[in-house]
């Protein structure tokens, strides 16, 4: 019950910190790492430490496929050389630079000195998107940013079994070696073939709930089934997801489903988050007892230096890599060139999260200077989520990158081209029908002028009040007992449904961040 218990209290501070951090605008991540150390270390609070495997398995995996469902594979052909660039070089680069300062400072093994590089180097993609969502910035750089979170990982944790190998063995045999260049490969087909197998699983389970434990229950099989392969479990989950959006048909398949599945997702995956990132600010007690206090000192300085390294280096790839879109750009003759600020903004992003946190974990006890390497870890994403995130929304500020009101005006417009397909739609069709629905569309088309913007608050005025007679002699009936409680929530549910669709966007969304 202990732990139970624990996990209670937890959830109950989580929500009372995201509303905290909902009402000052403060990414929650960030506000959670905080309070996961704060609870750490109030004496006679439960010990509640991170197993690695269970810790990228549980929360990794869902929060990875989640993204990239929603991450299309025509954007990752549109943007692969940045996404080249930030997952893979970008990745190579942090570790070979950030291992030869534990090389040359911290007196590691240059293999070893590599493992604390790969720890370190990716950014995380529940800490990215968690951060991101809060947030608004460019299409381009968002994407990136996205999609750079879902790659990188898969590079970071093939140099992290290569280098940890090396270390722990001397060399890496020809199994071995066969293993880790089939890894990413044999991740993406599995993923892909996953994808199509269940495909045509589906069809069993759809419109049932049994649909949705099936979606989560294929997710961690699948991440399992590839790390006792020896493959890529990242790729696997990326290939797996972006592979079921591909081939997935919006105007097939059921909208019941999909908003149920969609509800489902969001909640299980951000109750994962606020877990994680609470779990994580807590690990700080498990590292300060395995530290010794005369080397404390020397210890965080080094850590200290790391972070420096992991944010400078950061900065210079995109400012770099800015610079040579940019030349390109103005060679090709193509119109508006990345700008500097948009290298800024991608540099100040580079959140590290859960992932770096469990692969430290995950080493091994006999690992050269161990104690070292997971402070140094903890230190980097601490850094990184909780400075780098609370103080993103001033960076955007300070950049002039406020497009909260362009992301209105361009989902106007999208809505606009929409109820003009609608009407197309209506063209030649007769009776009263076709006339109620023309007119409710023209004031969904021209919304944004102020008489027909009138003419649709006035709509919605009558209809509320209509669902709400509605909804009173549905009341009426049950507390009559006029019908079983099975079909007041059917009609309950067609009721809100209704409501639902003549709220304006601002009161149909549940949000916490």
């Amino acid at each position: 019950m202990q732990f139970f218990e624990s996990l209670l209290l937890l959830l109950l501070v989580a929500i009372i910190l995201l509303q905290v951090s909902r009402r000052l605008l403060i990414p929650y991540p960030s506000m959670l790492a905080l309070a996961g150390i704060a609870v750490a270390i109030v004496p006679g609070t439960p010990d509640l430490t991170l197993d690695p495997q269970i810790a990228l398995a549980l929360f990794i995996a869902p929060a990875l496929l989640d993204a990239a469902y929603d991450f299309p594979l025509g954007t990752a052909r549109r943007f692969w050389l940045p996404l080249l660039v930030f997952a893979i070089g970008g990745v190579v680069v942090t570790t070979l630079t950030v291992a030869l300062a534990g090389w040359t400072f911290a007196g590691l093994p240059f293999a070893a000195a590599l493992v604390l590089g790969a720890i370190v180097a990716p950014p995380d993609a529940a800490a990215s998107t968690a951060v991101l969502s809060s947030v608004s910035v460019p299409r381009n750089v968002d994407a990136v940013l996205r999609g750079e979170s879902l790659f990188n990982d898969a590079a970071a944790l093939l140099i992290f079994t290569a280098a940890l190998s090396v270390q722990s063995a001397g060399a890496l045999d020809g199994a071995e070696t066969a293993s880790l260049v089939l890894a990413a490969p044999g991740g993406i087909l599995l993923g892909v073939a996953s994808a199509w197998v269940l495909r045509y699983l589906y069809r069993f389970v759809v419109g049932t709930l049994g649909g949705n434990i099936l979606q989560f229950v294929q997710t961690f099989l699948l991440w399992i089934l590839a790390e006792r392969l020896h493959l890529s479990p990242v790729l696997a989950i990326v290939a797996f997801a972006m592979t079921t959006a591909y081939f997935s048909d919006p105007l097939a398949s059921s909208a019941r489903m999909r908003v149920q599945s969609y509800a489902v997702w969001s909640v299980v995956v951000f109750v994962l988050n606020v877990m994680a990132f609470l779990l994580m600010g807590m690990q700080v007690r498990a590292i300060l007892a395995d530290m010794e206090p005369n080397h404390m000192g020397e210890a965080a300085l080094f850590a200290g230096g790391v972070v420096v390294i992991v944010i400078v280096t950061r900065f210079a790839l995109c400012i770099g890599f800015n610079r040579y879109e940019a030349y390109a750009a103005r060679r090709d003759g193509r119109d508006q060139p990345p700008s500097f600020k948009q290298a800024i903004l991608a540099g100040w992003c580079g959140m590290r999260g859960l992932l770096t946190l469990a692969t430290a974990f995950a080493l091994p006890g006999d690992f050269p200077n161990r104690n070292v390497v997971v402070l140094t870890a903890f230190a980097v994403v601490l850094a990184t989520v909780v400075i780098q995130g609370l103080s993103l929304r001033y960076v955007i500020q300070w950049l002039r990158f406020d497009l909260k009101g362009e992301a209105g005006n361009n989902l106007n417009d999208l809505r606009r081209d929409i109820a003009i397909a609608g009407l197309s739609k209506l063209e030649g069709a007769t009776g009263d029908e076709a006339e109620l629905l023309r007119t409710k569309m023209r004031m969904e088309k021209h919304s944004l002028s102020t008489e027909e913007m009138t003419s649709l608050k006035r709509y919605r005025t009558l209809a509320l009040d209509a669902i709400a007679g509605q909804r009173q002699a549905l009341e009426r009936l049950r507390i009559e007992h006029q019908l079983n409680p099975d079909l007041y929530n059917l009609l309950l549910e067609e009721i809100d449904w209704r409501e639902l669709s003549v709220l304006p966007e601002e009161e149909r969304r549940i949000e916490e961040i």
